[in-house]
């Protein structure tokens, strides 16, 4: 397919120049709004009554601002965030924006020898977190990692594994040796002249990067990917537009503020349309349905599961849902059936589906909300205004006919600056003619929609999370009773993939499929963990002795049926 680069300027967003853009970063956009629209609500937090206008966040996002810069946190400064959608999240987002501090999102499932990596290679010198997760306490895990917490008062923090890690903070009230609290932050913020934040504003550019986050990949190590103002928010723009979002649209928000679909899809679509956000700190289809009746939502934002999970619920009759118009539903296959049930069941007639990856800010293609629902589940819709796609030949990187399988690539506006302190992995996917290579294979219809057929790549991507096979492979390979073992996707309904492994033993050596499981568990996050172990004695290999784990990919399918259809 020749590239195509759409043109729909029916709009613009606010500040644009002539090339359609905005020019304006993440602090200058939301004092647009606290400006012009003061009083309209922009976050609010239905399940404990928090509403903040425009004006009170960025009043509040200033004060936290300030506090920062009083502690030495500025241009260029990688702060991380280890937190569930908690209100002062998007707070700790805007004020490192307007400090020209760059926000380090880190994945709330991570166990400690994936934060260890993170703070290694961010280069971090603040982490914001909160006392936990599920079953991975935060606390316990930065005080293993960094003792000298306990030792040091804060602001004088010294690590020896960490040398750039300067500041911890908890994002609440509760105090914790050597941590600040928010409010002490916003306290130290109280007592800086208004002109030491407008100075540091003032050296901010729109092409500067705002946001960093990482992303697994074929390697095994996870890329921190450096997204700039301009990136997110002229995308996050062009996905509001193309769900007709306007100020009095109310977008139900459940999905991980970590990830690029509630950074971007969510917060950057809202924000550039001055917007509200409806927040949900951790997904639960009953809060989800309650936020939706109460506040009225017009846009429900979630993964495949979450929307089954919701209309499913045995009170879901209870909630009115007559409010909501559009949504989108992506991180995986968009099922028919599901697609209906959202329509006819929760009102969702302009559901859209959104295909991008992290580097690409992330959105490259939306369909219509006006689409026959057919062509909403069968493609991800045609390229976004600024964004040039194309279907490429994996081996010549050539333009491809319509209808003919290759590679998915794109460039323009939204591709991300390169992947922090890694050259050649970001000379692998960034070429020399400014194309982005996705590692998806797709088609493209003569009517420019796109159709996702597969992956080049080995990424696994289980409910909208990338997995790395290599991660999973290079921690059980040390173990003595492995040989060799090779992990990939197997589909499933709920998740669309889930990583299983296929492993061969050591002779005379033995191991239990929970073995393999508990030994994944106590080391990466959940969703990492192989749902199923598979004993072999040998893989699939071409005539060059290489692992075909496109044949093991076929394999896992039938076991995976197998197995569910006579469970041990």
């Amino acid at each position: 397919m020749t590239s195509r680069l759409t043109t729909d300027t029916s709009s613009a967003p606010i500040g644009a120049g002539p090339d359609g853009f905005t020019a304006l970063t993440l602090g200058r956009q939301l004092e647009f709004w606290a400006h012009e629209t003061p009083d309209h609500e922009f976050l609010v937090y239905p399940d404990r009554n928090l509403r903040w206008t425009y004006r009170q966040f960025d009043e509040r996002v200033n004060r936290l601002a300030k506090g920062l810069l009083a502690i030495g946190i500025g241009t260029g400064d990688h702060v991380g965030i280890w937190a569930r959608n908690v209100p002062d999240w998007l707070v700790f987002q805007f004020a490192c924006a307007k400090t020209g501090a760059v926000l380090v999102t880190v994945n709330t499932a991570y166990k400690a020898e994936e934060l260890d990596y993170i703070l290694r290679q961010s280069d971090m010198k603040m982490l914001g977190l909160i006392d936990g997760y599920r079953d991975v306490d935060y606390i316990q895990i930065v005080n293993q990692l960094v003792p000298e917490l306990r030792q040091h008062p804060r602001g004088h923090l010294h690590s020896k594994a960490y040398p750039r890690l300067r500041h911890v903070g908890y994002v609440g009230q509760e105090k914790h040796r050597g941590m600040y609290t928010t409010a002490e932050l916003m306290l130290l913020g109280d007592h800086q002249p208004d002109a030491r934040l407008a100075e540091a504003q003032a050296a901010i550019g729109c092409h500067d990067i705002v946001n960093m986050q990482y992303t697994s990949g074929t390697t095994g190590f996870p890329k921190g990917v450096m997204l700039t103002h301009h990136n997110i928010l002229n995308n996050g723009w062009s996905i509001g537009h193309r769900q007709r979002f306007t100020a009095a649209d109310k977008l139900c928000l459940q999905v991980p503020l970590f990830h690029c679909f509630g950074v971007t899809l969510g917060v950057m679509a809202i924000l550039s349309h001055g917007a509200t956000l409806v927040a949900v700190e951790v997904f639960d289809p009953l809060l989800g349905l309650a936020a939706v009746h109460q506040e009225k939502c017009t846009v429900l934002y979630g993964v495949p599961t979450m929307f089954i999970a919701m209309y499913t619920h045995p009170m879901f009759r209870m909630f009115d849902m007559s409010s909501l118009r559009t949504g989108i539903m992506a991180g995986s296959v968009c099922p028919m059936e599901v697609m209906k049930r959202v329509i006819a069941d929760m009102h969702i007639t302009e559901i859209t589906s959104v295909y991008g990856l992290t580097e690409a800010s992330p959105g490259i293609t939306q369909t219509y909300g006006t689409d026959p629902v057919e062509l909403r589940v069968s493609t991800v819709g045609p390229a976004f205004p600024g964004v040039e796609a194309a279907i490429l030949d994996p081996a010549t990187r050539r333009p491809l006919p319509p209808g003919t399988e290759g590679e998915v690539c794109c460039r323009g506006y939204n591709v991300m600056k390169g992947y922090y302190k890694m050259p050649e992995q970001t000379a692998a996917v960034m070429d020399p003619d400014g194309w982005l290579h996705t590692g998806d294979l797709g088609t493209c219809d003569e009517n420019g929609y796109y159709r996702i057929t597969g992956r080049i790549k080995d990424i696994i991507i289980r409910g909208g999370e990338n997995i790395s096979p290599r991660e999973i492979e290079d921690l059980l390979l040390p173990l003595p009773e492995i040989r060799d073992v090779q992990v990939v996707g197997a589909p499933d309904e709920k998740y669309g993939e889930i990583p299983v492994a296929f492993v061969i033993l050591n002779d005379g050596r033995a191991l239990a499929e929970e073995d393999i499981r508990d030994h994944v568990r106590q080391h990466l996050a959940a969703y990492k963990v192989p749902k199923y172990v598979f004993f072999v004695d040998e893989y699939p290999l071409t005539a060059s002795g290489k692992i075909q784990k496109f044949k093991l990919r076929e394999l896992s399918k039938t076991l995976v049926e197998q197995r569910r259809a006579n469970p041990a």
